[in-house]
């Protein structure tokens, strides 16, 4: 038996003279080779250098240094959104190295909190043991 012919054209169905053919890609370029994403356009722009004037005498720093020195000047210059900006940086650079602070710790104080550690499941162990054993004693 010969399948009926589909000719019902409307939501999902498109017209057969517009659908594509069988291996045909509905977007036959593609995205170009080569092409950057947002990431990479930012780490290249902030990379690029730029000239400026340091105390009259010229001077090539990346854009990433150029704008940290901006907003330094007019945080010293009493604007306080960019003081604000500043010390939120500062902050935040501070706070990643204290984690990184509190993660590595000497070998004495990496024992004694394993040392407390080992207390402390001992005692939870025996109370646990404790209350299964009234539990069981009921």
């Amino acid at each position: 038996m010969a399948k009926k012919p589909n000719n019902r054209v409307g939501y999902g169905s498109p017209p057969l003279h517009t659908r594509f053919a069988p291996g045909q890609s509905g977007n036959p370029r593609g995205r170009p080779k080569g092409a950057l994403n947002f990431t990479t356009d930012l780490k290249n722009i902030l990379l690029a250098t730029v000239a400026l004037n340091d105390a009259g005498r010229p001077r090539r720093v990346t854009t990433q240094k150029a704008a940290l020195l901006r907003l330094r000047e007019k945080a010293l210059k009493g604007d306080a959104r960019a003081l604000d900006k500043l010390l939120s940086l500062a902050m935040a650079m501070t706070v990643g190295s204290a984690v990184e602070t509190a993660t590595s710790l000497p070998p004495e104080d990496q024992a004694i909190l394993q040392a407390y550690r080992r207390d402390v499941l001992a005692n939870a162990n025996a109370a646990a043991a404790s209350q299964r054993d009234e539990e069981d004693n009921t």
